[in-house]
């Protein structure tokens, strides 16, 4: 059985910016915040990581508390900021996933740093989430390596007791973080673009 853990922005799609525009409206309504943010990378991180990272730079108290209210204030703006957006799903993508989805001795997952809500949101919005049922996701990690973990622990449970042969597990992403976590896991992994013939 292969398992292929995919990431979602860069990969599957591209939000048009939702996840920024929703991150700063988020900051101005939970905090007033309004001046800009520059220099926090965002690509291959998790939402828990860059939410640390912005908490610090606008000296906003560094607690359990504050990045709840962020993220839960994230949460409610970004379905709007997807509405309002060009967003897209990349070319051959939905194709993929169908055929992926109709082989017997294939599994998907998500391997993301968004937010568990923040990732269904998006699949969901890009009419992407029948394809998934299990993954690891940037609630709880700064480290994209743990939530590569978290996703593998969660296709054991998935997919138990039948073990994980990492010989076939994947992991498809678009930035060096994605390689990094796959290997930390003992996964094969595609770079995008990829294609199906990837899969013996």
């Amino acid at each position: 059985m292969h398992i292929i853990l995919f990431d979602i922005d860069g990969t599957l799609l591209h939000s048009g910016g939702a996840g920024q525009g929703g991150i700063e409206r988020a900051l101005e309504l939970a905090f007033g915040v309004t001046a800009p943010t520059d220099g926090i990378p965002t690509a291959g991180r998790t939402d828990r990581g860059i939410g640390r990272d912005l908490i610090r730079f606008h000296g906003l108290e560094e607690t359990d508390t504050t990045h709840a209210r962020l993220q839960e204030t994230y949460l409610k703006v970004l379905p709007e900021e997807l509405a309002r957006r060009q967003g897209t799903v990349y070319p051959g993508v939905r194709e993929l996933l169908t055929r992926l989805s109709d082989r017997e001795d294939v599994r998907l997952g998500l391997l993301t740093g968004n937010y568990r809500e923040a990732a269904w949101q998006k699949l969901r919005h890009f009419g992407l989430a029948e394809h998934f049922a299990f993954g690891g996701f940037g609630d709880d990690h700064a480290d994209r390596d743990d939530v590569a973990r978290q996703a593998l622990m969660a296709a054991a449970e998935h997919h138990a007791p039948q073990s994980i042969d990492r010989a076939k597990l994947w992991v498809i992403g678009d930035t060096p973080a994605d390689v990094r976590c796959g290997r930390a896991i003992g996964a094969r992994v595609l770079g995008v673009p990829f294609v199906l013939d990837a899969l013996p």
